[in-house]
């Protein structure tokens, strides 16, 4: 080191920067030692169902004074903050923010080979169920149309018969007219059944 005038470089004294420097390392080791890693939860699928109709059609009066979790938009209580339309909100949901705010890490659990075979039995499960009801289903309705078409059956018989029925008292009052007619020509007035003044 020399103590120069014209030796204007800033000057270390290395004894103490290395003094510093263990005490640093030593610092460190012991927070390590006394402080976990914050190990963050996985990423998980949702147990609750998001409301985004709950405010569909509906409208409000919104003051200066109102509570952010009142005003217009979709209201998120973990990040405290509003977002104004419903895809916005699903994108701030499902984002790195809101899910650091939740203590979720956006990493994803890896599926073993056995849940993955337990899912497929589910999934296949629920298909069954909804086929077995789509089946009752499809059967129900197709005993109501055939019993509707039976009834429509029953309707135009009973209107065709009364159609012949009424075309044959037409035909008999057309015949008995005829026979009168011929009666009076011939001389009979009647045989004698009915007394007329």
């Amino acid at each position: 080191m020399s103590m120069r005038p014209d030796d204007h470089r800033r000057k270390w004294d290395r004894k103490e920067y290395e003094r510093l420097a263990q005490e640093r390392i030593l610092a460190k080791d012991k927070g390590n030692e006394e402080e976990e890693p914050v190990t963050k939860e996985l990423l998980k699928q949702r147990e609750y169902k998001v409301d985004l109709d709950s405010k569909l059609g509906k409208s409000m009066v919104i003051n200066k004074s109102t509570p952010s979790s009142q005003s217009g938009g979709y209201y998120c209580n973990v990040c405290d903050c509003v977002v104004k339309d419903s895809i916005n909100f699903l994108d701030h949901i499902n984002g790195k923010k809101h899910q650091r705010n939740l203590g979720m890490s956006m990493k994803v659990e890896r599926s073993s080979l056995d849940q993955v075979k337990e899912r497929f039995k589910i999934n296949k499960k629920k298909t069954e169920e909804k086929k077995k009801d789509y089946e009752l289903e499809t059967r129900v309705r197709e005993a109501k149309e055939e019993e509707d078409r039976y009834r429509e059956y029953k309707r135009e018989k009973r209107k065709e018969r009364k159609r012949k029925h009424d075309d044959d008292d037409d035909a008999d009052a057309d015949l008995d007219a005829g026979s009168s007619e011929m009666a009076a020509i011939m001389g009979f007035a009647g045989f004698g059944g009915s007394k007329k003044n």
